[in-house]
Parts: C-alpha cells; sequence; structure tokens
C-alpha cells in the first residue's frame, strides 16, 4: 500500500508539472520567451521560482540528514545558502538585469569583448550546471528505491526525461510557473510532516537531551576554524557563480524588480531552511539509529512511518516523496534551461529549434553520468558545486560589474586559475587517503583558491598591455545606471 501510494504521489506531481508545462509552451513563441521569459517576471513569482531550483535534493534529503549526523554542523549549510543571496542583493542582483544579456557568458562577451573568454565561460557553466545536476538524478534515484523499491535508475531517468521534455517544449516562460508551484509543494511537504512530529513527541513526553540534539565537541570547533571559515567562504560566495541561479535575473522586468525578488528569495528560502533543519533534530531524538545505519540522506522519506501509525504514516510519506520529486524536478529545471541557453547559442545559433535540443542534450548528458557515478553525501556533492563556482565563475563576475580596468585575458586568467586548482584539490582530495596537514586544504580549498584566481585577474588585468575593452567603463556605468 505505502510504495502504491509514492509512486501515485510522484506521478501526480510529474502530471501537474507537464500540465503547467504544456500551459506555458503555448505562450512561448519567441527566443526571448524561451531563454529570459520576456523579462516580465513579477518580483513573488521570480522569488517562488529562484527558491524552487535552488532547493536541490542536497537540502530536501541532504540538509536533515548532515543535521541527523553532526548535530549543530549541518547548520553552517543553510546559513551559507541563504547568506550567500545577501552577496547577490547587494553586488550583482540589479547590475546583471541591466546588463541586457540572455546568459552569463552574453555578459561576459559584452563586457569584456573578448569571444575567447566567452567560450571559456560557456565551459565553466556547463561543467557547474552538470555537477549540480547529477546529484538530482542520485537523489531521485535514491528516493524511488528506497520508498518504492524501484532499480536506481529508474528515478533518475523519469527526471531525466520529464525535465528535458519540459524545457524543450516551452523554455524559460514554462518552467517559472512549474518551479514556482514546486516550491510550495516542497514547503509543504517537509512542514507538515514537522508539525505532525512535534505534536507525536510531545504527546509522547520525549524529553529532549541538549548534549544529544548540540553535542559541543561539535559546531565551529568541531570541524576545525579553516574547514569551516573555507566552506562558508565557499557557500557565501557560490551562489553568485550559479549559472541557474542569476539566469533568473534577466527574466526580471527591471533591476528593481531583480532586487525586490531577491529580498522575497531570502525569506523564502529562510522558511524552508528553517522546516528541514527542524526533521534533522526530531531524527537525532527520535531516530538516532538512521546515522548509524548509513542511510542519512533518507531520513525526510523514512521517518513520518516510524512515528505516526497506519495510514497517516503511509500518507505524509506520500507527500514528502513528492515534495522530494518536486526538489529534483524544479532544481534540474532551472539547470538544464541556463545551460540550454548557454549551448543553444555557443553551438547552434540560438534559436528557438537548438534551444530545444540543447535542453534535451543538457539532461541526457548527467543522465549518463550519474550512472557512471556512485550517490555520496547529497549536502557535501552539493557543496562541492558551489566551491568550483565560487573559486572559477565568481570573482570575474564581481569583478566584471565593480571594476572598470578589468580586461578579456584578465578574466579568463581568472576563470582558468580558479577551475584548475579547485578541480584539482577536489581531485586529490578523493585520491590521497593518508591523512596530513594538507587534508583540509584540499577537502574545502575555497580559502585558498578564490584569493588565488582573484589575485590572478586583478594582475593578469594589471599587466595587460592592450588594457580594458574601449566600451568597458560606458557599459560598467550602464550596470549602475538607476532605472528612472
Amino acid at each position: 500500500m505505502n510504495g502504491v501510494l509514492n509512486i501515485a504521489a510522484v506521478g501526480l506531481l510529474i502530471l501537474v508539472t507537464l500540465v503547467l508545462g504544456y500551459r506555458g509552451s503555448r505562450i512561448s513563441r519567441t527566443t526571448s520567451d524561451f531563454f529570459v521569459a520576456s523579462r516580465s517576471v513579477p518580483p513573488l513569482g521570480n522569488a517562488a521560482a529562484i527558491s524552487g531550483e535552488y532547493l536541490s535534493a542536497g537540502t530536501f534529503l541532504g540538509l536533515a540528514g548532515a543535521v541527523l549526523l553532526v548535530g549543530a554542523d549541518g547548520f553552517w549549510f543553510p546559513i551559507g545558502y541563504a547568506a550567500g543571496y545577501l552577496l547577490v542583493l547587494l553586488f550583482v542582483g540589479a547590475p546583471l538585469r541591466r546588463s541586457g544579456a540572455y546568459t552569463i557568458p552574453d555578459f561576459i562577451q559584452a563586457r569584456v569583448g573578448s569571444r575567447t573568454a566567452r567560450h571559456l565561460t560557456s565551459v565553466v557553466v556547463v561543467v557547474i550546471g552538470w555537477l549540480y545536476i547529477v546529484p538530482q538524478l542520485h537523489g531521485a534515484a535514491i528516493t524511488m528505491n528506497v520508498v518504492a523499491g524501484l532499480p536506481l535508475w529508474v528515478g533518475a531517468i523519469v527526471v531525466a526525461l520529464v525535465v528535458g521534455g519540459a524545457v524543450a517544449a516551452g523554455g524559460m516562460r514554462a518552467i517559472t510557473a512549474v518551479q514556482a508551484f514546486q516550491y510550495w509543494v516542497k514547503l509543504t511537504a517537509l512542514l507538515v510532516p514537522v508539525v505532525l512530529l512535534i505534536i507525536v513527541l510531545i504527546g509522547d513526553d520525549v524529553r529532549v537531551d541538549p548534549q544529544l540534539v548540540f553535542p559541543p565537541e561539535r559546531g565551529p570547533a568541531g570541524t576545525g576554524l579553516y574547514t569551516t571559515l573555507s566552506l562558508m567562504l565557499a557557500l557565501l560566495l557560490g551562489t553568485i557563480g550559479l549559472p541557474h541561479v542569476l539566469v533568473r535575473f534577466y527574466t526580471s522586468p527591471d533591476g528593481g524588480s531583480a532586487r525586490r525578488a531577491t529580498v522575497l528569495v531570502i525569506v523564502l528560502i529562510s522558511a524552508f531552511y528553517a522546516v528541514s533543519s527542524t526533521m534533522g533534530l526530531i531524527a537525532r531524538v527520535a531516530a538516532p539509529d538512521l546515522a548509524e545505519s548509513g542511510t542519512a540522506d533518507t531520513v525526510v522519506l523514512t521517518l513520518p512511518s516510524r512515528l505516526l501509525p497506519g495510514i497517516w504514516g503511509d500518507l505524509v510519506t506520500a507527500l514528502v516523496v513528492a515534495g522530494a520529486f518536486a526538489a529534483f524536478l524544479a532544481t534540474s529545471s532551472g539547470l538544464v534551461v541556463s545551460l540550454a541557453g548557454v549551448v543553444s547559442q555557443d553551438l547552434f545559433g540560438g534559436t528557438v529549434r537548438s534551444f530545444r535540443l540543447a535542453a534535451m542534450l543538457c539532461a541526457l548528458v548527467p543522465l549518463a553520468f550519474s550512472f557512471l557515478t556512485v550517490p555520496d553525501g547529497l549536502v557535501s556533492s552539493v557543496g562541492l558545486v558551489f566551491v568550483f563556482a565560487a573559486s572559477s565563475l565568481s570573482p570575474v563576475i564581481v569583478l566584471s560589474v565593480w571594476w572598470r580596468r578589468l580586461t578579456a585575458r584578465g578574466a579568463i586568467a581568472g576563470m582558468a586559475v580558479g577551475a584548475a586548482l579547485c578541480g584539482g584539490a577536489l581531485i586529490a582530495s578523493a585520491v590521497i587517503t593518508a591523512p596530513g596537514w594538507w587534508t583540509p586544504l584540499l577537502a574545502q580549498p575555497a580559502a585558498w583558491t578564490i584569493p588565488l584566481a582573484t589575485a590572478a585577474v586583478v594582475v593578469v588585468s594589471l599587466i595587460d598591455p592592450r588594457g580594458p575593452h574601449p566600451r568597458s567603463a560606458r557599459y560598467v556605468a550602464r550596470l549602475h545606471q538607476p532605472e528612472v
């Protein structure tokens, strides 16, 4: 019975997703519709859509699992994720909208006047996107395996096909409504179980041991000062380098709307993080054995049936499963639509037909990678994407907005140095198993890769004999010119 309800919940969610996508596809005709929803998305709708795509498998499943495993340590992830939007609000949100670009490579090319810089940006954006999509597919595979006993490949294939088809059919205009709807599904899918589980625990008069929920040896001191600071730096700056987040600002009517949408995003994702973290705390009290069994990422799926009897536990579990699939679909949709715009413009000419072809490619290639990789801790997998984005793309984007002396060679050097150092460190961390002083430096490299990438941008720009592009001063002024 439980498996049937779970599959029915997923089927209903997919049906609503396809209906909303179909309605959006009927009004998606132009290139602007497919790439940036004709720059017509109001702040609240955009905020819900951004929140829908930002709250991924790593958040829906992995955050509660991280809190279950390490207690207070796990709270650094939601703090960094939410605070990252403050930096987006302060430094890049409105200027990116005023740039008039469709994609991040568009923006970089217009800023520095170099097709080489554009192509490198496109490569980095695609790598970040694919690295982010793979954990979503892993999460879908785990979910369908746990709640319905289906093979791991089933959930991944379902998400890839639904996302690729929906994005190809209607582009950004269609996906915006879908992602906004899926945010509210995700919030409801965790809020209802949390409220019911708290009521059950209060009724059972369960005593909460603070030493269990927040062990004194955990928290900032438990992981080491360097690791904590490096992680926070990656999460804060990584948001600025996520292509599916940045492209959303191009859909706002103007810079002011982009700023208002960002403020609303902070409110919406903070509410979700509070609920998701609470689920992890409940698990530490009511089901600590899940941490020992190595299935922490499945805690939100298994906890309701443990504490709620009979059909009520089955119904709540089905709701959680629907929320989990909403997370996989929403984040994957945002990533695929942002990558499709880049691939379409750089490889296929930037037409509506090429966008549709690129959308299917950008969904199917990560699917192949997901079959070749083993699902790991979801929140840590997503955290690695933030590290790579913060090292390779964020310094160039921030300096593009705020530093007039940036040159094309400086931008290229910064992206190349950041990507090479960060990628090399993460690979070395996986290969070198012997512990030593280098272990935290390789596992959390943001504290040194971001400064070195930034230094590469600045130094190469300053010594570049060509200097900034002749239109750079005028273009930067446009980024900061308030709307009238």
